[in-house]
């Protein structure tokens, strides 16, 4: 079944001390357009993560986010040798101004250089196996999303297509008609003349062919958007010759009504991956 281009989803990542939020999202485009928001230092996993999805979709724009929700914020160091510095210093002090008394605890810590806070980087290449399967979960809702929306695309645009040969058929009727009519008003040549410029069994034969092309394609696992865009295109140019051919109010009106129908195949079609 066809899948459309519309979809959302999320996994949560945790390895280790480091917890994560992944969001994937996609809306129509014509082409496959893949845009990142990583934390700082993820630019190496751009690659990986463009592989995947291209796996998985071939058209759309998407946009795939990765948020830190927990990680190891700080460690603190004791530097042993600036605590010695601080304690023969002191004890200088005290032996040159005859000061009593220890230095406290909680004095000492304090002293520059004593204690260093570092922030804890995280390593993108660590969390690399975690990502990966978390992205592939959330690809999973994303695509079922988009093949929900891909039933209800092939709906319609089924839907459109049984109407569409309703109007063939009037055009059909009333093609044999006309000509049934001019035949017994025309002599034999003027009659084939007129079958000539008026003969519209050629457009007709295209364009059922064109409505039993498109049918299968709604039932196609592969990207076939811009396929069914194109064959409505075509649609669209056998029908305008119809019309052109065929000057009767009936056939105009069945000529207008073939119109929309193939407008919002081609609508829907911008829709489909």
């Amino acid at each position: 079944m066809i899948k459309g281009m519309t979809g959302f989803g999320q996994a949560r990542l945790s390895a280790g001390k480091v917890k994560a939020l992944i969001e994937v999202k996609s809306v129509n485009h014509r082409y496959l357009d893949i845009n990142y928001f990583l934390p700082v230092g993820f630019g190496s996993a751009e690659n990986m993560v463009r592989q995947i999805i291209q796996q998985n979709m071939h058209r759309g724009r998407v946009t795939v986010s990765m948020k830190i929700t927990q990680k190891e914020e700080v460690k603190a160091i004791l530097n042993k040798d600036v605590v010695r510095m601080h304690l023969k210093n002191v004890n200088k002090l005290k032996k040159e101004f005859g000061i009593k008394g220890a230095l406290p605890l909680q004095d000492l810590v304090q002293l520059p250089g004593v204690l260093e806070v570092r922030e804890i980087l995280i390593d993108p290449d660590a969390l690399k196996p975690a990502l990966e399967k978390s992205l592939k979960r959330a690809l999973d809702d994303l695509i079922s999303m988009r093949r929900s929306e891909g039933r209800s695309l092939a709906a319609d645009i089924s839907g459109q297509l049984k109407r569409m040969l309703l109007q063939v058929k009037k055009i059909q009727k009333k093609a044999k008609s006309i000509l049934g009519e001019k035949k017994k008003k025309l002599n034999e040549e003027e009659f084939r003349s007129a079958q000539k410029s008026s003969d519209v069994n050629e457009e007709i034969t295209r364009l059922l062919h064109y409505i039993d092309e498109i049918a299968p394609l709604l039932k196609s696992q592969a990207a076939v958007g811009k396929k069914i865009d194109f064959i409505a295109q075509e649609m669209q140019r056998e029908t305008n010759t119809i019309g052109s051919k065929l000057q009767d109010k009936i056939v105009s009106n069945a000529v207008i009504a073939l119109k929309s129908k193939i407008e919002k195949i081609r609508e829907q079609a911008q829709n489909i991956e």
